[in-house]
């Protein structure tokens, strides 16, 4: 296209200047159009120029996480800073009142046959919304509203040390788990703050 149609590049002195963070690198844009940081070209060399899509980057290294965490999904429980871990430390696994369900085998299963966890660690809270139901209402109640009644159970309990001494034993009893004896269980205390284990 002629110059005079589209006006010609754009004037490198007529150009924004960047912010004072940008003074050392320049954007590009990858293969999808996507602004990306280009640390090794001075700055105004990578104007306008596309990273080339064959060269590979180098991946992050994979986390290695020792243990799995199976945890209730409500938002008070901060998992890694109730247990004083780092986020590559461990796997959560989180659903509804932290109950063991099929899926969850299956999902304890991946993590320590792919990813090599040595440890299961359970954790229910006070307060939890499964304690103020019962599997039979709740199950009824989407029943009326939708006219099916679900295939798969709540599981919702009143005792929440006692539902994580069960969950312990589903665990054990499960042919599909390694290491069935280094299994932890707690209740997190949503008044105190305070992470109580389960014996």
């Amino acid at each position: 296209m002629p110059d005079a149609e589209w006006g010609g590049p754009p004037d490198y002195n007529d150009a924004p200047s960047a912010p004072p963070q940008a003074a050392e690198w320049q954007w590009e844009l990858d293969a999808n159009g996507v602004p990306v940081q280009n640390l090794s070209m001075p700055p105004g060399a990578a104007r306008g120029r596309r990273v080339r899509t064959d060269v590979r980057q180098t991946p992050p290294p994979a986390p290695a996480p020792r243990a799995a965490v199976v945890a209730c999904m409500d938002s008070r429980l901060d998992i890694f800073g109730l247990l004083g871990i780092g986020d590559d430390e461990a796997q959560v696994i989180r659903n509804a009142g932290g109950v063991v369900t099929d899926d969850v085998i299956r999902s304890l299963a991946v993590s320590q046959r792919l990813l090599g966890t040595t440890e299961i660690i359970l954790i229910h809270h006070t307060d939890c919304g499964l304690q103020k139901i019962t599997d039979d209402e709740f199950e009824r109640e989407i029943e009326e509203e939708t006219g099916i009644r679900p295939p798969w159970a709540v599981q919702a309990f009143t005792d929440a040390a006692r539902d994580v001494r069960e969950s312990i034993g589903q665990i054990k009893a499960s042919p599909f788990l390694r290491r069935p004896d280094k299994i932890h269980g707690f209740v997190f205390d949503v008044a105190t703050g305070k992470l109580n284990r389960v014996r």
